[in-house]
């Protein structure tokens, strides 16, 4: 299989795949990967639900290591990865999606690399560009087509968590020309990238950001904006699916070393 997506539970709909069946790989980092694969217009696709099938792990407890070394080993070359976050910009309204094209890193605790150096010697990774511009390109041509509200472009400033930020974290991020915020798109889209997998975010908007809201934020706020956009997103998602391409027309093929199984 060459396509993967990464998502949550709502992104996941039983009726969209047929000849559905799980995977279950072990990994070298501490745990299983599980991962649902079915057939979708002649095109196997698997699917990660990034915090378990359960939704039972937060967004610092979330093995990225694992999934994405187990995408990698499963020959997936293309990813559409989606994320719920909080909007800095007035421009990007709850409801609204972002083709992300750039992040800026918050995070404090975790480990962001597949290359600790040693036998594997010194990796530096070039994050021109964080995002496949081909897989940009194709979902904002798609959410056109639908008539869908997509954002070309869009900063994520990703956090620890699990907890929100505050309205002064806030207020830095955007002073920094953060966009949006979120908890878990590192380092899934740096592991990627080494990976050299070509890697797209849809971030959908489900409220505006502490201090910014005219309330305080609720998790249930974010599920229940999830849940009325979960058509809109899956539509977006399986409309790009039949357009990718075999041939990979970007750089984010070139991984900058060597993953071993």
């Amino acid at each position: 299989m060459r396509i993967a997506i990464i998502g949550g539970s709502g992104v996941y709909d039983p009726g969209i795949l047929s000849d559905i069946r799980e995977i279950k790989m072990d990994t070298p980092y501490y745990s299983s990967a599980v991962l649902k694969v079915g057939t979708y217009q002649g095109e196997e696709i698997a699917f990660m639900a990034r915090h378990g099938e359960k939704h039972a792990l937060p967004p610092h407890r979330v093995n990225y290591h694992a999934n994405i070394w187990a995408l990698k080993m499963l020959g997936v070359e293309r990813v559409l990865a989606t994320a719920a976050v909080g909007s800095t910009n007035p421009m990007m309204r709850p409801g609204d999606f972002v083709i992300v094209d750039d992040f800026l890193d918050f995070t404090k605790t975790r480990s962001y690399t597949f290359f600790e150096g040693e036998e594997d010697g010194v990796v530096h990774t070039d994050f021109t560009t964080p995002y496949c511009p081909q897989l940009r390109q194709l979902l904002l041509e798609t959410a056109a087509r639908l008539g869908v509200t997509a954002h070309d472009g869009g900063v994520y400033a990703c956090t620890e968590g699990p907890r929100f930020e505050t309205p002064a974290e806030i207020r830095m991020i955007r002073q920094l020309g953060g966009d949006l915020v979120g908890m878990t798109n590192v380092p899934e889209v740096v592991l990627a990238h080494e990976a050299g997998l070509c890697y797209s975010l849809i971030a959908m908007v489900t409220n505006m950001a502490a201090g910014i809201a005219a309330t305080s934020l609720s998790h249930a706020e974010v599920l229940a904006i999830m849940d009325q956009n979960g058509k809109n997103l899956r539509d977006l998602i399986m409309g790009s699916i039949p357009a990718i391409p075999r041939e990979r027309n970007c750089r984010c093929g070139q991984a900058p070393g060597k993953m071993e199984a």
